[in-house]
């Protein structure tokens, strides 16, 4: 019975995480390029009170076991990297990510950040930067006096200079994808970092070989479900409730046992 107090001490734990992790969801539903996250739980160890299989007799074994479980535990938050909604911003420095694919963002140590966040602007030198200031790895710099910004597809950024007809080439926006992007580091600000379990960039140009082609004038929207994340919330409330009416009973049970 004292056992059973324990259990039910982990699935509140359990559910706790679980909400703290939905309200991150719903707290970002209008963030920029933001991965919804969801909870991964596993069960404890088992006090094996019966071997399963173990001999009855010369002839016969158990065809089942006895054991008691010891409760849950919280493991990992996995991260779900699908598409969000493209929505358009009519602002010629946004850009988004239609498919596979991050933008890289030089950070104040000098490494990469990646990051689905394609609201960017220019800073007082006319670099291309996020809304942080941290700078899109390239180092794109727009003259003040050019007009008729364009981000093509594959990601080659072009403007029109007064004096030239031709649009000139002011340099390419690559994209970095990764084996495993639920593996990626989140450092806040719309950042990730690569890690161990990412695996290395594989960097390329937008629109070949399995990465998305750049949308100009379009904003990555969260990919948060609020209906989903919704019921999800309900679902955690009820077996919150149900793991304390658990300790509850016990406590009842050894209430009872104490009058005897």
């Amino acid at each position: 019975m004292i056992n059973s107090l324990w259990i039910s001490k982990t699935g509140m734990e359990a559910q706790q995480m679980q909400l703290d992790v939905i309200s991150n969801n719903l707290a970002n539903v209008s963030t920029n390029g933001f991965k919804k996250a969801h909870a991964v739980f596993e069960d404890l160890m088992y006090q094996n009170l019966r071997q399963v299989g173990s001999n009855t007799s010369e002839q016969s074994t158990l065809p089942t076991g006895l054991q008691v479980g010891l409760g849950v535990r919280t493991v990992a938050t996995s991260r779900s990297f699908s598409q969000g909604n493209l929505q358009q911003s009519g602002n010629t420095l946004d850009v988004a990510v239609q498919g596979n694919g991050f933008f890289q963002l030089t950070m104040p140590d000098g490494t990469i950040g990646y990051t689905r966040d394609g609201a960017f602007q220019l800073d007082n030198a006319g670099r291309m930067v996020n809304s942080n200031g941290l700078l899109v790895a390239g180092g794109i710099t727009v003259p003040a006096n050019a007009t008729g910004l364009t981000i093509a597809q594959d990601g080659t950024v072009s403007a029109t200079v007064p004096g030239t007809t031709t649009p000139q080439n002011l340099g390419t926006i690559t994209t970095a994808s990764f084996i495993n992007p639920a593996g990626l580091d989140p450092k806040g600000q719309n950042v990730y970092a690569e890690s161990v379990a990412s695996g290395q960039p594989n960097v390329g140009t937008p629109g070949v070989n399995g990465l998305g082609g750049l949308m100009q004038g379009f904003l990555e929207t969260s990919n948060v479900n609020v209906v989903q994340e919704l019921v999800t919330m309900i679902q955690t409330q009820r077996a919150y409730e149900m793991n304390s009416k658990a300790i509850q009973t016990s406590d009842q049970m050894l209430q009872k046992l104490g009058q005897l």
